[in-house]
């Protein structure tokens, strides 16, 4: 694989893509020949660029294909135009890089195999170390809940045997109060009569008088 680059040339980075998108991917040979009936002015650079990537790997144009044709932007220079009223307009003059890679079908087949294999273990090495985390992570919560749980159950099972305690310490005292409440009760009427007998015998007297 060879490369050509040509730098800062005098074309709009925009309109010079529109030429490398034709271009990428052909044979290099019937790129040049499709670059000569082209008239833009991108054309001309691009199909030079071609030529010298060729010439620098001392290829044949038939024998190899266009890997790549980059377009990057490059400095943009500044001019200036004069407008009404003493005012003055901006002017832009974009310049750009133009990268040519040149190589056999076998090359491309090896740049692309390659860089994938890596990206692939790197990922794989990424996952693995953050799940092992995790997974530490989640053990130890659990553990605590469950010696939490075994805490917690004979509390729980000792509440219901005081609530029995207490129902049964209060089921005597309710009988007891039942019990005391009929003997008042009966009681009353006994003595009423005891008080009212006095004042009888005290009335039989005086009429025998």
């Amino acid at each position: 694989m060879s490369r050509a680059l040509v730098k800062f040339v005098r074309v709009s980075p925009t309109k010079a893509r529109l030429i490398a998108r034709e271009v990428q991917g052909m044979n290099a040979e019937l790129a040049l020949a499709s670059l000569d009936f082209m008239p833009n002015k991108a054309a001309g650079i691009i199909s030079k660029a071609i030529a010298s990537a060729v010439a620098n790997g001392s290829y044949e144009p038939n024998e190899v294909e266009i890997l790549s044709c980059r377009i990057d932007k490059a400095a943009v220079m500044k001019r200036w135009r004069p407008r009404a009223r003493g005012s003055a307009s901006r002017i832009l003059k974009p310049t750009s890089h133009i990268l040519v890679e040149v190589g056999r079908a076998e090359d491309k087949e090896a740049t692309k195999v390659a860089p994938k294999k890596e990206v692939k273990s790197t990922k794989a090495k990424a996952e693995v170390a953050p799940a092992k985390k995790e997974t530490a992570k989640k053990a130890a919560p659990k553990t605590e809940a469950k010696t939490e749980t075994k805490k917690a159950a004979p509390k729980k099972a000792a509440a219901p045997k005081a609530k029995a305690e207490t129902k049964t310490a209060a089921a005597p005292k309710a009988k007891s109060a039942a019990k005391k409440a009929p003997a008042t009760t009966e009681e009353k009427p006994k003595r009423a009569p005891a008080k009212k007998a006095a004042p009888k015998a005290k009335k039989s007297d005086e009429k025998d008088a």
